[in-house]
């Protein structure tokens, strides 16, 4: 029978996958939180229609919520992953709702001008659509728990 006080302490487990997360997180929340910035100091709110406010909002949510759980990541709670990983969704739910309400029968030109960055504030699509699937792969690795649930045992250093 083994002494339980005499089993090896769990190593400490690298955080690569959480912290890479968080910070595309921040740069994600960055880029998204751009347009709707630009878009309401150009133009003013009054002057849009409801769905461009819709629109907006979509990406200001999505954002909002990016930076929220990267921060909350970087500062290894849990939660920060879980929040994180609704802004990468909610990220590409913006980007997919964006041709649907404006142009529902030319969703394929519209990815076609957004990857072809024919517009100028295309970096955010093609942002959103390409670091939102990868933040949320990276904050739902098992991983990413494993270094967010670690804490070392204060008596064993």
């Amino acid at each position: 029978m083994t002494d339980p006080q005499r089993l090896p302490a769990p190593s400490r487990p690298r955080g690569t996958t959480a912290i890479l997360a968080g910070l595309l997180g921040l740069a994600l929340a960055g880029a998204l939180g751009y347009l709707p910035v630009r878009v309401f100091i150009d133009v003013g709110i009054t002057d849009l229609p409801g769905k461009a406010l819709l629109m907006l909002g979509l990406y200001l949510g999505a954002a909002l919520l990016l930076l929220i759980g990267a921060l909350v990541t970087l500062l290894r709670i849990v939660t920060g992953a879980v929040v994180l990983s609704l802004g990468g969704l909610a990220a590409v739910g913006a980007v997919l709702a964006e041709p649907l309400l404006f142009y529902p029968h030319l969703i394929g030109e519209f990815f076609k001008a957004m990857f072809s960055f024919a517009e100028t504030d295309a970096f955010v699509r093609v942002s959103a659509a390409v670091g939102g699937p990868l933040v949320f792969v990276l904050s739902v690795l098992p991983a990413t728990f494993r270094y967010l649930r670690y804490r070392p045992d204060p008596q064993g250093w």
